[in-house]
């Protein structure tokens, strides 16, 4: 059995996408909401399986990882997360990037020779990494239209990936990453009136109207803080929203709040967009936190630690 194990949000679909446009195979498809990291850990291997790892940090699976490797599994890996010390093994492939203007998507279309550029690009938007899908876009000749159309697919995927589970989301990212694999284009899903696309940008306005009329609960010249309630509604708008807040005010932090069943709280965290570092190296500071230079989450901050979340977050930028 071949796995194909991979993040649900948009990163993470259109990575496995392009190979899978490029290479179709049979597979086994592994993934969850887009928090739900560790999923190598869920298999159970034989020697006789492979791995194919995209947008999952390396260093939150090392131990599946490692657990593979020992077997002689043949494992290909792509990411732009935390990757901690990477193995050195004949049977691994691993393509590691760190830097915050990049993401698996641009990893695996570099790999493609760009075969499906234009899908590289919308996720590349999708995962907020704007002034990079602009300047492809451009080099491209797409025309501002286009672009918008792009950045609004690649949004719309991600927003579908948040959730505390998958019944929060509009579909499973499985479902999803199938439902697109018969467009070798975005611009296809776009044309496509029964595409998802149609589904998601309505579901997606209805969230975010939601989110926009709440109040920051703490706003500093660092940091603007704001604290959405505990619904489904607040779970899927959560990431996307930190992006909007990210791109509105770019040279200040942000973190949106979602409250959790048990009274914590769900955190996503973003780096300024003139500064984007930080935010991984701010949330692994917490127990239940991690992620990357520019965005970075907590799975569940006590409401006593949100002021020593403040503080660190405004400690770290000066």
């Amino acid at each position: 059995m071949h796995y194909d194990v991979f993040n649900g949000d948009a990163d993470g679909i259109i990575a496995l996408l392009q190979l899978r446009l490029a290479s179709p195979k049979q597979t086994q498809l592994i993934t969850g909401v887009k928090r739900d990291i560790k999923l190598i850990d869920k298999l159970d291997l034989t020697t006789q399986d492979s791995l194919t790892v995209l947008d999952v940090s390396m260093a939150k699976n090392m131990d599946g990882l490692l657990a593979a490797l020992e077997k002689g599994i043949d494992v290909f890996y792509a990411d732009h997360h935390q990757s901690g010390d990477i193995p050195t093994n004949p049977t691994l492939e691993a393509h590691i990037d760190l830097d915050a203007n990049t993401c698996t998507a641009l990893i695996i279309d570099k790999l493609l020779a760009g075969q499906y550029h234009l899908w590289a690009i919308t996720a590349a938007y999708g995962d907020n990494l704007i002034a990079v899908a602009d300047d492809l876009a451009d080099a491209q000749g797409l025309t501002l239209e286009q672009k918008e159309q792009l950045k609004e697919l690649g949004t719309l995927i991600n927003y579908n990936g948040y959730g505390a589970k998958v019944d929060d989301l509009h579909y499973h990212p499985a479902d999803l990453y199938q439902a697109l694999t018969k467009y070798a284009s975005p611009f296809d899903v776009i044309a496509d009136t029964q595409s998802p696309y149609y589904t998601l940008k309505d579901a997606y306005q209805t969230d975010m109207d939601q989110a926009l009329s709440i109040e920051a609960k703490y706003r500093s010249d660092k940091l603007g803080l704001f604290e959405l309630p505990n619904n489904a509604a607040s779970r899927r708008i959560s990431g996307v929203y930190g992006n909007l807040l990210a791109n509105q005010s770019p040279d200040s932090a942000h973190a949106v709040l979602t409250e959790n069943a048990d009274g914590s709280y769900t955190v996503s965290l973003r780096a300024p967009l003139s500064n984007k570092q930080g935010a991984g190296d701010i949330c692994i500071q917490f127990e239940t936190g991690g992620g990357r230079a520019a965005a970075a989450g907590i799975n569940r901050l006590a409401k006593e630690d949100v002021d020593t979340f403040i503080r660190t977050v405004e400690e770290f930028y000066p």
